[in-house]
């Protein structure tokens, strides 16, 4: 058993991730919080997110949390949802543009007001949103006991491109191939909502409470 820190700049689904972080029964200390010695202390750290970049930048950075995050990092696991994977890398083209933490390397794009499937031609709907399936591009104790191509579910209309292939740990398609799953070192991080994702979802998050950090 071991704690975890959600934490809280005032821009994720916070308490449903606290939820199935508990359902797993794999936590016996869940803090949801932005204090920096809460978040420090706790053997794993998750930041979630939802809503426009530029705004969870600018909460991140008023409350200093992104000393924090860049700190904890490199030391325990962590894990990265939705726009909190999207935090993580260098550069978002979101709200004209918005600098991110750097923490891994790529860019946030949008899918585009007119995005179509390219086999079929017919029009594709942004914000993707609902349950697509998610390729393991490669093995990782996070995807323990998830059948490859297992649907998760996403809201989203922008999407990541990381620099480097290396750090591509699943995959999906919009329109448009994208990063649903990033993994550098002990660093874990998903497109989809791991908590409105049922079975799969609580065994990604039951996963991450058991994972040590190491690959």
């Amino acid at each position: 058993m071991s704690s975890v820190a959600v934490i809280d700049y005032g821009m994720g689904n916070l308490h449903s991730v606290a939820k199935a972080l508990e359902h797993t029964g794999k936590a016996d200390d869940i803090r949801v919080t932005h204090d920096a010695e809460q978040i420090r202390s706790a053997d794993r750290v998750v930041l979630p997110g939802v809503g426009a970049i530029r705004d969870c930048m600018g909460e991140i950075k008023r409350l200093g949390l992104d000393q924090v995050i860049s700190e904890v990092v490199k030391s325990k696991p962590f894990l990265g949802v939705c726009v909190g994977m999207q935090a993580l890398m260098d550069f978002s083209e979101e709200n004209g543009g918005t600098a991110c933490l750097g923490i891994l390397h790529g860019q946030v794009s949008f899918f585009g007001n007119e995005l179509t499937d390219p086999d079929s031609g017919a029009m594709l709907k942004v914000p993707h949103m609902g349950w697509n399936q998610v390729h393991q591009e490669m093995a990782h104790p996070l995807w323990q006991n998830i059948e490859q191509d297992t649907r998760f579910y996403f809201v989203h209309s922008y999407y990541v491109t990381p620099a480097e292939q290396s750090i591509l740990a699943g995959s999906s398609r919009h329109g448009t191939g994208f990063a649903a799953a990033l993994a550098q070192e002990n660093v874990f991080a998903t497109q989809f909502h791991p908590e409105k994702s049922q079975h799969a979802g609580l065994q990604l998050y039951a996963n991450f409470l058991e994972w040590d950090g190491n690959l």
